[in-house]
């Protein structure tokens, strides 16, 4: 396979469509980025020697950066992180099958963009909390306090359950709270796991685009009327990887 060549696929998108001279693909030196057409759509690709293994840190933030730069300005449909296929021919055996469907779907997300937001609770704060409002937990913590994890096993274990619970339920009042806030202002939403204990909220929010700004207000008031008790994180404007991408739609 030396010398040989795939074309690695970033996303679907209108065909009217153009990569820009600047666009960066994945691999060292970075591949040229061109699209394949057929009827309204088009697919963004790059050449790849399929002999070289993909998936280096600077393999994937090309690929993030591509789409993202690409939702700003149009819809975009993303294409699973690593699809290679073999060349022009094989973009068309995808793209013919489910011309309406992808078509249809770039329709929808025709005027949008992804954010997400990540909240992450202050630890001490949030535990000084839980202790406030817990007599049960209160008490657990008294009696380990001072005590090594071997003398004092039991009640470290029932106060964990405990401390556990409670985060769990603030984490879904949470992004509750985070949802109602945001409504008016987003298109869909989805709710995103926790990756950390201390995670507040996790949410994938496609926006309209006419309301991103307003959107970004909103939010900077949120974070600071929780000042103290959560860190906030917002990221976007994304293509919108929680929503559809070609790989569902082609089932």
């Amino acid at each position: 396979m030396a010398g040989e060549t795939g074309l690695f696929l970033y996303g679907l998108v209108p065909a009217d469509v153009e990569a820009t001279p600047d666009a960066d693909g994945v691999g060292e030196p970075p591949g040229e980025v061109t699209v394949v057409r057929h009827g309204d759509l088009g697919a963004l690709v790059s050449e790849v020697p399929l002999d070289t293994p993909l998936g280096r840190s600077a393999d994937l933030r090309a690929y993030q950066e591509l789409l993202d730069g690409t939702a700003v300005v149009a819809p975009v449909l993303p294409v699973r992180f690593g699809t290679v296929v073999t060349g022009p021919d094989a973009v068309l055996d995808l793209l013919r099958p489910h011309h309406d469907r992808f078509a249809a779907a770039l329709a929808e997300l025709e005027g949008t963009v992804q954010y997400v937001v990540q909240g992450r609770f202050e630890e001490p704060a949030l535990l000084g909390a839980i202790l406030d409002e817990n007599p049960a937990a209160a008490r657990l913590a008294e009696q380990v306090r001072g005590r090594t994890e071997a003398a004092s096993r039991e009640p470290r274990i029932r106060l964990g359950e405990l401390i556990s619970q409670a985060v769990e339920l603030r984490r879904e009042a949470e992004n509750r709270r985070l949802l109602d806030t945001t409504a008016e202002y987003v298109v869909s939403t989805r709710l995103r796991p926790p990756n950390h204990e201390m995670d507040a909220a996790h949410v994938a929010l496609l926006v309209d685009s006419n309301k991103e700004d307003a959107l970004v207000d909103v939010l900077e008031e949120y974070a600071q009327d929780r000042r103290g008790l959560l860190r906030m994180r917002l990221l976007g404007p994304l293509a919108p990887y929680d929503f559809v991408d070609a790989h569902q739609l082609a089932g």
